[in-house]
């Protein structure tokens, strides 16, 4: 089956899974390399992507053909260990033994009599090991701590290709056969004096397998920490809950609490479930979830989310969701989606890996015979094959991009940044304009009716006929008027055949009189703004420049009554209209300046009249502004903005968002808004803080930079180290440890990302 066969099943067909396995016995890049073609060859996988940092494959199918089974086989016969994952852990396993420390500790007693004379040759010391003691020293760490690298070497070859440890097991046993050849040949056993022992090399061999293995255990430790954000997260989940049922309180495990369930959270407790506190008040402790550093105030009615710490107050709280369904399990399954995905960058990076040990091997024989055939120096050619051997290990470069990316993910998780992917990571560098939907965004989303002005008659009628439409709708400019009313004490009319005009208002019978409802575009098109009062004109005029949104309420039927009458064309009649006002978020302003420190253009994309966009977009320092625009319409400003060449980033928290969203480059949502819109972007602000925007573009290029950095030293370390060692300038044992540095050093720097705090307190 072809990759656009089953790409085009991947769109057509229902019944995709998703699979991860937690993948034994990679080492490097071409480790994983090689897993994931094998992966790729089993009949019905749409694509499968393998992470060398945390150890893990995503493979997803298509079919019910393809089970578990084949797909561990498959990772089986390319000479690895695979096992499934757990739905709760799909990307990190939290559980999974730390790298022992006792072969290193082992192999260094036995090494550094070995490395003793090299040392003591600085001091003017000349002392050498007898050479049966030599071999007796070096044979246990060639061949008992060094077994893995043969049998990993072993699994590689077979299946027809090259790994880290096949170049290890190959520079190290010709450094060892060697110098058993040597000895044999010299007749050391009989004994000889120091000046008289052969040139022999088993310091050179079990050095750089000690060195190997403590570079592997160094960046095993690091690899740790890299995860530290995931386990971070999964620490807050508690285990049990106290559910209150027909009276009676008792603890019970937490996989039994169900939807509905009443749960009481005691003072100092996590809250263990999502959801709407029904008795009580409290202060909340939400930093590791939302990275809100300052408790909020929850009282009844207000929501919860699981894994936050209860303050001072006893909360009887009513569960809305639990389980995967929490809030903190898909924060968990995005931050652990993020990191077990690879970025574009890294598909360059498999690319050159997948050739680079035959590439390696060829030079090192290259090298061999170069000595042996040209200079006649066969012993020299072995060495200095050997170091080639050992220097160029594809580690680094394996390392590079996922540590880069697991850390700076984490960083952020911590911060209330919940990045999707690692493709969005990355492409935040590269954002040159900010497109900002402006309600729920910039502002509180929560308007309130600041003017009810009618054409004619009372306000309160007014209101009333206008609550009647809105009953029941979760608009935020709805909910504003029925507030009013409700403040007013207006009785609410009852309104019939109610329904959407998309993203223009709304239309209903009220009283026997049909009503229209809605913004000034679409009153023009109704044609009901010609015949409008001129001092109604003018009040909305007055409005708007104040930054007020303005809805106009209509009486459609009425106007076809006259205008049949008259034998003339209808028009509807105005019956009055609403001015709305929203609060500016707190850090609104700071947000926009941050962004343009970052040399970035913003825009406000928004459906309000120009006045209010205009008004909002001065107070804030926005750039440009596209007022009027439907929600079927902001996508296409989007990709306008594309087209003349910018990288856009898409800001908003509504379902009118989404396609916009999933439209930019970068979608970014806020979690105060909708679930929609935070399922169509890339990255979700879980504090709804339009300042966490800079945030996530800073620490998308600091990010960037650190794989840049990564990269450059990677490969540095080859292009240098494999032509000095080709030369003879570079010792095996020094060789050994560059390339146990080269993977360190990554994983080190990656870790630095660890210590931004963002710009946001």
């Amino acid at each position: 089956m072809t990759t656009a066969t089953l790409a085009t099943l991947a769109t057509a067909a229902p019944n995709l899974h998703d699979w991860s396995l937690a993948i034994d016995g990679m080492t490097c890049a071409s480790c994983a390399g090689r897993v994931e073609k094998a992966l790729a060859k089993v009949g019905g996988v749409v694509s499968a992507e393998v992470n060398l940092a945390t150890e893990t494959a995503q493979v997803r199918t298509v079919g019910a053909a393809v089970g578990i089974d084949a797909l561990v086989a498959a990772v089986v016969k390319a000479g690895y260990a695979a096992s499934a994952l757990p739905d709760e852990a799909t990307a990190v396993p939290a559980d999974r033994p730390a790298v022992p420390w006792w072969p290193v500790a082992v192999a260094a007693a036995l090494s550094l009599p070995l490395a003793a004379p090299m040392l003591g040759l600085l001091f003017g010391r000349h002392v050498m090991l007898d050479g049966w003691l030599q071999l007796l020293l070096a044979t246990p760490v060639q061949f008992w701590l060094g077994a893995r690298f043969y049998s990993a070497g072993w699994k590689a070859l077979r299946a027809g290709a090259g790994n880290m440890d096949l170049l290890v097991a190959l520079g190290t046993s010709a450094a060892y056969g060697l110098s058993v050849f040597e000895l044999l040949r010299s007749g050391a056993a009989e004994g000889h004096s120091a000046g008289a022992m052969p040139p022999l090399y088993f310091e050179a061999s079990a050095v750089v397998i000690t060195l190997v293995l403590l570079g592997k255990w160094l960046e095993a430790r690091a690899k740790h920490q890299t995860t530290e954000a995931i386990r971070a997260l999964n620490a807050l989940r508690p285990q049990t809950a106290r559910v209150r049922r027909d009276g009676t309180e008792r603890d019970m495990p937490i996989g039994r609490v169900r939807v509905g369930d009443v749960v009481v959270v005691r003072p100092g407790e996590r809250i263990p479930v999502d959801g709407v506190v029904q008795e009580g008040a409290s202060h909340v402790d939400e930093s590791l979830i939302t990275g809100e550093s300052l408790p909020v105030a929850r009282e009844a009615g207000g929501h919860v989310t699981g894994g936050a710490v209860n303050g001072e107050g006893l909360l009887v709280v009513g569960t809305t969701a639990v389980g995967a369904e929490s809030t903190l399990a898909r924060i968990v399954r995005m931050v652990e989606s993020a990191q077990a995905k690879k970025a574009p960058i890294q598909r360059l990076v498999d690319k050159v890996s997948a050739v680079f040990v035959p590439v390696v091997i060829a030079l090192a024989l290259v090298t061999l015979l170069g000595w042996g055939l040209i200079a006649g120096e066969w012993r020299s050619g072995i060495l200095n094959a050997v170091a080639v051997l050992v220097i160029a290990c594809p580690c680094a470069l394996g390392l590079a991009t996922p540590t880069a990316i697991m850390a700076g993910t984490g960083v952020a998780a911590r911060r209330g940044i919940l990045i999707k992917d690692a493709e969005a990571l990355e492409l935040a560098h590269a954002i040159t304009v900010v497109a900002f939907d402006k309600t729920g965004t910039h502002t509180e989303g929560r308007p309130q009716l600041v003017a009810a002005v009618p054409a004619s008659g009372e306000r309160a009628a007014l209101l009333a006929a206008a609550a009647a439409l809105q009953r029941g709708s979760e608009h935020p400019l709805a909910r504003a008027v029925l507030d009013a009313a409700t403040a007013e004490q207006v009785a609410v009319l009852t309104a019939t055949q109610v329904r959407a005009v998309a993203g223009k208002g709304l239309a209903a019978v009220v009283a026997g009189r049909e009503l229209r409802l809605g913004s000034t575009r679409y009153m023009q098109e109704l044609g009901a703004l010609a015949a409008a009062p001129q001092a109604l004109k003018a009040e909305a005029q007055r409005l708007e420049s104040d930054g007020r949104t303005v809805s106009w309420l209509a009486d459609v039927g009425a106007a076809a009554d006259v205008s049949a009458a008259a034998g003339a064309a209808s028009a509807p009649v105005l019956i009055g209209l609403f001015a709305f006002g929203d609060t500016l978020k707190a850090d609104a302003r700071a947000a926009i300046d941050r962004l343009h420190a970052l040399h970035i253009r913003t825009v406000l994309v928004s459906g309000d009249n120009h006045g209010a966009a205009q008004a909002v977009a001065h107070v804030l320092g926005i750039d440009e502004v596209e007022a009027e625009v439907l929600p079927q319409h902001k996508a296409d400003i989007v990709a306008r903005l594309k087209q003349g060449g910018a990288v856009v980033a898409m800001v908003g928290d509504g379902i009118n968002d989404a396609p916009a969203l999933a439209a930019a480059d970068v979608g970014i949502a806020m979690a105060t808004g909708t679930e929609v819109a935070m399922q169509a972007a890339g990255i979700t602000l879980m504090r709804g803080r339009p300042s966490l925007v800079a945030d996530a573009i800073d620490l998308s290029r600091r990010t960037h930079a650190k794989i840049r950095q990564n990269l450059f030293w990677a490969f540095v370390y080859n292009l240098v180290g494999v032509p000095l060692a080709a030369f003879g300038l570079l010792n095996p044992v020094i060789a050994g440890a560059a390339m146990a540095l080269s993977s360190v050093s990554v994983v080190g720097n990656a870790l630095l990302l660890r210590r931004w705090k963002g710009g946001t307190e």
